[in-house]
C-alpha cells in the first residue's frame, strides 16, 4: 500500500479519537444534546469512556509542548498531515445551490410542473460485457463504472466533455483515466471515499476492494474486505471512517475502514428481515441509513447504532424494492421497486408522500435518482427503451426521452452539483447525458 493510503488511514484513527474526546468532552459539560449530535454526524460510539476533563488535559500538554519548542527555536512539526497526495481540489464539494424543494406540500399542484432542460448524449465507452453499475465522486469530477466483465472504468468529467465539444481540435480525447481489473465475478456497486482518492467496488465474488485512483500505474486493489456474501451495494459514511455493505444477508454489514471489525445490528429478530438487500446508502450526514430490499421493504437505520427505527414493509407491495436514496435535507427517501413504481416517503412518518408512476420497470435492478437540485425524478421504462422525467413535486412525467441503448439501461447516476448524468447499458455502453447550453 502506498504511504499516502496508509497515512489517510493512520490519521483516520487520530481523527476517530479526536472525535471521542469531543463527545466525552461535551458530557462532561452536561452539553448531552450536542454530544449525541456530534456522535451522529461522525459515527462515534458514544459508550467510549475516557477520564474527566481528559481533552482538556491533552490540550494543555500540547500547548506547553508548543510553547517549550517555540523558546527553544524548534519550528511545528504537524502530526497530522491532511494532504494525503490527491489532486487539487478532490473532495472539495461546491457549495449546495439554496434551491430546496419543500416535499410536504401535499396539495394539488398539476399544470405547474417545471419543464426538464433538454439534454445531449455521448457514446463515452463499452465494457467488454454488461455495464451494471455507475457512481459519481462527491465532487462530481469522476465518474465509475463496473461490469458483468469484472473491470471497473474511472472517467474525467471534465474529458468527457471536452469529447463531445463539436469543434474538438486536439485529436481523440480518451475520457477513461483508470481501469481496474481485481475481481473475480461481476460488479455490482461502487462507492468513492469522500475525501481521498479511494473508490471501493463490491462484487458476487464476496469481496469489497479498495483502488487508489490517484496512482497511474496500478490495476489492482491495495485492500480487501473479505465478506461472507455477494456483495450487492456498498456506501461510505461522510466521514471516511465506516462503509456498509448491502449482501444477500438481510442486515447490513457495518465495517471500520481502519480494522475492517464487521458489525451487525442487534435487534434483526424484532423486524423480521429476511430478504437480501439490493441497496443501501447513508444520509448526507450519516446520522442514518437506508436499505432496499427483496422482500419488498425500505427501512430506516440508526448510523450510530445501527438498530432499525422505521420499516416500511411491503412499500413496493411484493415485489422487490431495488432502490433508496435519501433527500439531501434526510427527511424523505425516493425509492424504486419491480411494481414500476417509484415512491417519496416521509422518514420521520413513514408517510408515502408521492408516487411516480408510468414507467414499467419489472424486470432489472431499477434505479429512481434525482437530478442535482432534487427538482426532478428519473427512472427507466423497461418496454419501451426509455428515460423517464417526472416532476419530483408534482409528480407528473414531464418527458421521455429514447435512452439511445440497445435495450434498456441497467443503471441510471445523476451527478451530484450539475445538469448530467450516466446510463450503464446490457449493450455494453456508457453514456453521458448533459444540459444543452
Amino acid at each position: 500500500m502506498g504511504s499516502g493510503l496508509e497515512q489517510t488511514l493512520l490519521d483516520g484513527k487520530l481523527l476517530r479519537q479526536v472525535n471521542s474526546l469531543i463527545v466525552a468532552h461535551l458530557h462532561d459539560q452536561n452539553l448531552n444534546q450536542v454530544a449525541n449530535a456530534v456522535a451522529s454526524a461522525t459515527m462515534t460510539p458514544l459508550t467510549v469512556e475516557h477520564p474527566p476533563n481528559k481533552l482538556l488535559d491533552l490540550v494543555s500538554k500540547g500547548l506547553a509542548m508548543e510553547r517549550d519548542e517555540a523558546s527553544k527555536g524548534i519550528a511545528p512539526t504537524p502530526l497530522y498531515d491532511s494532504s494525503m497526495a490527491i489532486p487539487a481540489g478532490y473532495g472539495s464539494i461546491p457549495p449546495p445551490q439554496n434551491h430546496t424543494v419543500d416535499f410536504s406540500i401535499v396539495q394539488d399542484t398539476k399544470g405547474s410542473s417545471k419543464s426538464f432542460p433538454k439534454h445531449e448524449t455521448r457514446h463515452v465507452s463499452e465494457h467488454k460485457n454488461v455495464a451494471r453499475c455507475a457512481r459519481f465522486s462527491p465532487d462530481g469530477r469522476f465518474v465509475a463504472t463496473g461490469s458483468t466483465d469484472t473491470s471497473i472504468k474511472l472517467f474525467e468529467i471534465s474529458k468527457v466533455k471536452q469529447m463531445m465539444l463539436p469543434d474538438a481540435r486536439e485529436g481523440p480525447v480518451r475520457p477513461v483515466i483508470r481501469t481496474f481489473y481485481d475481481h473475480l465475478q461481476p460488479i455490482n456497486d461502487l462507492d468513492f471515499h469522500p475525501q481521498s482518492t479511494v473508490l471501493i467496488s463490491g462484487a458476487k465474488d464476496h469481496t469489497i476492494k479498495f483502488f487508489d485512483f490517484s496512482k497511474t500505474v496500478a490495476k489492482r486493489a491495495f485492500r480487501v474486505i473479505q465478506d461472507t456474501h455477494n456483495v450487492r451495494s456498498v456506501s461510505f459514511h461522510p466521514s471516511g471512517e465506516f462503509l456498509l455493505a448491502g449482501t444477500d444477508h438481510p442486515i447490513a454489514h457495518l465495517y471500520d475502514i481502519n480494522t475492517f471489525q464487521c458489525y451487525l445490528s442487534a435487534n434483526v429478530q424484532e423486524i423480521n428481515v429476511n430478504g437480501a438487500i439490493n441497496q443501501v446508502r447513508y444520509s448526507s450526514t450519516g446520522g442514518m441509513y437506508v436499505t432496499a430490499s427483496k422482500d419488498g421493504a425500505v427501512r430506516v437505520w440508526d448510523g450510530v447504532t445501527a438498530q432499525c427505527v422505521r420499516s416500511i414493509n411491503g412499500a413496493h407491495g411484493s415485489a422487490e424494492a431495488t432502490s433508496a436514496i435519501f433527500t439531501k435535507d434526510q427527511r424523505f427517501i425516493l425509492s424504486c421497486g419491480k411494481d414500476s413504481t417509484a415512491k417519496l416517503w416521509e422518514v420521520g412518518t413513514g408517510r408515502l408522500v408521492k408516487q411516480y408512476l408510468g414507467a414499467t420497470h419489472t424486470q432489472l435492478r431499477c434505479q429512481a435518482v434525482f437530478n442535482e437540485t432534487e427538482e426532478f425524478v428519473l427512472s427507466i421504462d423497461e418496454p419501451s427503451n426509455e428515460i423517464v422525467i417526472w416532476d419530483a413535486l408534482t409528480s407528473e412525467k414531464v418527458a421521455r426521452w429514447p435512452s439511445n441503448h440497445i435495450g434498456a439501461p441497467r443503471w441510471l447516476e445523476h451527478s451530484p452539483n450539475e445538469a448530467a448524468f450516466v446510463s450503464c447499458g446490457t449493450d455494453r455502453s456508457v453514456r453521458f447525458w448533459k444540459e444543452i447550453l
